[in-house]
């Protein structure tokens, strides 16, 4: 980071990238031998893991190649790095790598990284590697990339033959090494596995383990094998970005819905947005939102809706609608487990549109207090942010009692939405615009 007046200048090098994270992504693809030296090797690395990410420039500089990558960061070793990333527009998040499942599906994700990232993987029976392997699709990678002044270093070397020997036993392979970056490759298959001594560890999970189960579940040292519906086929069978965000993934199946559903879906989701965007059409100015979150994102149709815009999304999954994160990855999103009865793990002011699609209704029915999830929501939106919520009338009604004391009166606008195949009854759409404060009062 540099501070030039009033404006701090991120430049892209730092202590992670000594000659700028654009030439050293330009690296791991020449490693790769992927064609043209692009990383997103013709669009079939779309869904990255930066962990230990700091102000998440590998994640900037992955953006103009179509990849999205989720920068993850614990506050209590990176301070608020985080909070810069969020600043930037970078898709990032808090969170630990820990004695916690991260709060994502298996096969999510193509390809982890880890430059100078300060974790231990080694502790624990290497449990965090085998965090990554749940998370990494067949195929996938994991670049690792030490300070080049270690490569000499005799502890720097116990601690690389003994990951070296570790995922040897998880049957991982060196791809590429070159100097302190070293890239390996998950495998394709149950071969290797079935293959290994008797004992060997880390063992197989037992076949009850769903290793899609993710929220506040316990991380388990143990390796999780491809069952006989999963598709092993690198990257899981889907295609390349874009066509794998408006095309049915194959986990589908798993979640009982059908192509058919997955289509129309879409399609809703489409046309909603253009209704959003109309009514908020004379008060939006170009570049107005650039962080935004889909607080219940189904299969991620309003995510979808979104690409020809300048944002990125959280997409958040309910608990209870967990098993459906699996085919926002899919598409080549991004997303998070949450439960909205609680706050959501994120900085102040981070976000400048929400979108609450029946979120409200869903934690009433738990005995949840919507004036808290409103005023988690006022923590998270930023001054002159958006908020855009979709319910069923009753409670529409309700929250319009705390727009004014919220200052969400900057804007506001609420109609009566066409029927779709998605509505559940008489709902309404209300979007109200959060005022700037100043001195304890509005200014706008």
């Amino acid at each position: 980071m540099v501070v030039d007046g009033e404006k701090i200048k991120f430049p892209g090098g730092g202590t992670h990238f000594h000659d700028g994270a654009d030439k050293y992504i330009t690296g791991l693809a020449q490693m790769l031998k992927f064609p043209g030296d692009k990383l997103h090797n013709g669009g079939s690395i779309r869904n990255v893991l930066d962990v230990g990410c700091g102000v998440a420039s590998f994640g900037a500089y992955l953006l103009p190649l179509d990849i999205i990558a989720m920068s993850l960061a614990p506050n209590d070793v990176h301070e608020n790095q985080i909070q810069f990333a969020l600043e930037r527009g970078i898709p990032s998040t808090l969170g630990v790598l820990g004695t916690k499942r991260l709060p994502y599906p298996s096969r999510s994700f193509e390809l982890a990284h880890c430059s100078r990232c300060r974790i231990d993987w080694l502790q624990r029976d290497g449990i965090l590697l085998l965090e990554l392997d749940r998370l990494l699709r067949p195929g996938g990678y994991f670049a690792y990339s030490s300070p080049e002044a270690y490569e000499q270093d005799p502890e720097n070397r116990k601690i690389w033959n003994a990951m070296y020997n570790l995922l040897k036993r998880m049957c991982w392979k060196v791809a590429v090494k070159r100097g302190q970056t070293v890239i390996w490759a998950k495998p394709l298959s149950n071969s290797c596995y079935l293959k290994r001594d008797p004992g060997t560890r880390p063992p197989l999970c037992s076949s009850g383990d769903d290793p899609d189960a993710s929220w506040n579940v316990s991380m388990k040292a143990c390796i999780t094998p491809y069952s006989a519906k999963m598709h092993k086929e690198r990257w899981s069978g889907l295609l390349p970005w874009p066509q794998r965000l408006t095309t049915a993934p194959p986990r589908l199946e798993e979640i009982g819905v059908s192509p058919e559903e997955f289509h129309e879906d879409t399609k809703i989701w489409h046309f909603r947005v253009i209704e959003y965007w109309k009514q908020m059409r004379s008060v939006i100015q170009k570049n107005s939102f650039r962080n935004v979150m889909d607080m219940n994102s189904n299969l991620g149709g309003f995510a979808a809706a979104l690409k020809d815009k300048d944002v990125w999304v959280m997409n958040v999954a309910p608990v209870k609608m967990s098993a459906r994160l699996k085919i926002i990855y899919d598409r080549g999103l991004i997303g998070t487990v949450h439960d909205w009865c609680e706050a959501f793990s994120t900085y102040p002011r981070t976000y400048d549109l929400l979108h609450a699609w029946a979120v409200f209704s869903e934690i009433e029915e738990r005995g949840c207090s919507a004036e808290d999830l409103l005023i988690e929501m006022d923590r998270i939106l930023r001054p002159d942010g958006f908020v855009i919520i979709r319910d069923k009338h009753s409670m529409i009604n309700h929250i319009q009692k705390f727009i004014t004391a919220l200052r969400w009166d900057g804007w506001l606008s609420e109609v009566e939405p066409r029927t779709d195949a998605l509505s559940a009854g008489e709902e309404r759409v209300l979007i109200a615009r959060k005022k700037l404060w100043s001195d304890g009062f509005m200014t706008m």
